[in-house]
């Protein structure tokens, strides 16, 4: 995939499916010329919400808005035994291997009518579940790799680091952990680039919990997830299934007032679609005119040339230089010519390093 995108993976009945439709369903209200698009049949590309837009949108009176976008992949068929073939195990695992981000549903919703596989509601036991799938599949191509390498490696000395790099890693799966865990050198990072280990990729734990329970937070099974996440360093989004099923099923507005009336500021999805945003290392550079005002996707650390680079490979091509406003000075200067007027308008070369939220205007010839 060239597009970078978050597999969403959890056992049956977690609540994965009710959350990759509630995305499908997702539109944002400014983006009616964006539909949704599924690429195939588990792929949904969805707006990442960004306030700034329509601020913008405002002061440059533009004809249209064009979010930024998030790519979500639903991988199917995860069950005990998935790295030995059981359920639709092999597929799934070259699906999520095509990932850059895992977001992993987790049920932390007791439903006498919501049958469980495992027949109880334990959370840490179902990403367990998951984990050691992941973990045993990284384990059969670390061990494949190893014997290939070991036999190249007695004619190619060259070829020894790489050799302990994978070793270590295998050391480390060997105990039941994920490679995101395990401590590498520069060095040995660069040497196992070629491999796409799964358990290498960043996790987004998504708690499933009963309405009753999206406010006060005090469930029980949350509370695990919780503790278990901050462990590996990944983070936790709360969110309800079933509450985000009946969100995207209303307008705007009256979304907006039952969310208040529930005491909750934004729908789960909004904070699960911006963390994996973040989690993918990416940020947005803003262009705003009459036509449009944009977010364009880069990430982060890219340069002002790469990022002129997404709107055209000639202004890339010719770049001259780029002026940069900060969003909170357009809007305290009502837009570019103020924000010039009182300074603040800034001449960046190509080798500036673009931040989230610039206002970047970029000249080239």
């Amino acid at each position: 995939m060239s597009h970078l995108a978050c597999g969403i993976v959890g056992l049956p009945n977690v609540g994965k499916s009710t959350l990759f439709n509630a995305l499908l369903k997702k539109k944002q209200a400014g983006a009616a010329n964006f539909p949704f698009c599924t690429i195939d049949p588990n792929v949904g590309i969805v707006d990442v919400p960004d306030h700034r837009l329509a601020t913008l949108s405002n002061i440059s009176r533009s004809k249209k808005i064009l979010p930024a976008t998030m790519t979500f992949v639903d991988i199917a068929g995860l069950v005990k035994g998935a790295s030995k073939g059981e359920g639709l195990g092999n597929q799934f695992l070259a699906n999520i291997r095509e990932t850059d981000a895992i977001v992993h549903v987790v049920r932390c919703f007791e439903d006498d009518e919501v049958i469980h596989v495992e027949g109880k509601v334990d959370p840490i036991s179902d990403i367990e579940v998951i984990n050691l799938e992941l973990i045993l599949a990284d384990l059969q191509m670390v061990e494949n790799t190893l014997q290939k390498i070991e036999r190249q490696a007695k004619g190619k000395k060259e070829l020894i680091p790489t050799l302990d790099a994978l070793k270590k890693v295998s050391e480390h799966l060997n105990q039941n952990h994920p490679v995101r865990s395990l401590e590498l050198t520069k060095e040995e990072k660069e040497l196992l680039t070629p491999y796409q280990f799964i358990t290498a990729k960043k996790v987004i734990y998504a708690a499933n919990l009963a309405e009753d329970d999206i406010v006060s937070l005090n469930n029980p099974h949350y509370k695990t997830v919780e503790e278990y996440a901050k462990k590996e360093g990944s983070q936790v989004i709360p969110f309800c299934a079933k509450l985000e099923e009946e969100l995207v099923q209303l307008e705007e507005e009256e979304a907006k007032e039952y969310l208040e009336t529930l005491g909750l500021k934004e729908p789960g999805l909004n904070r699960l679609i911006k963390v994996g945003f973040e989690t993918l290392g990416l940020i947005t550079f803003l262009t705003t005119g009459e036509q449009e005002t944009r977010a364009w996707t880069i990430s982060r650390g890219a340069t002002a040339q790469e990022a002129a680079g997404k709107i055209h490979t000639d202004i890339q091509k010719g770049f001259i230089r780029a002026e940069v406003v900060s969003f909170n000075d357009m809007v305290t200067y009502a837009g570019r010519v103020g924000a010039k007027e009182a300074g603040k308008a800034r001449s960046e070369g190509k080798d500036y390093i673009v931040q989230d939220g610039d206002v970047i205007l970029f000249f080239h010839n």
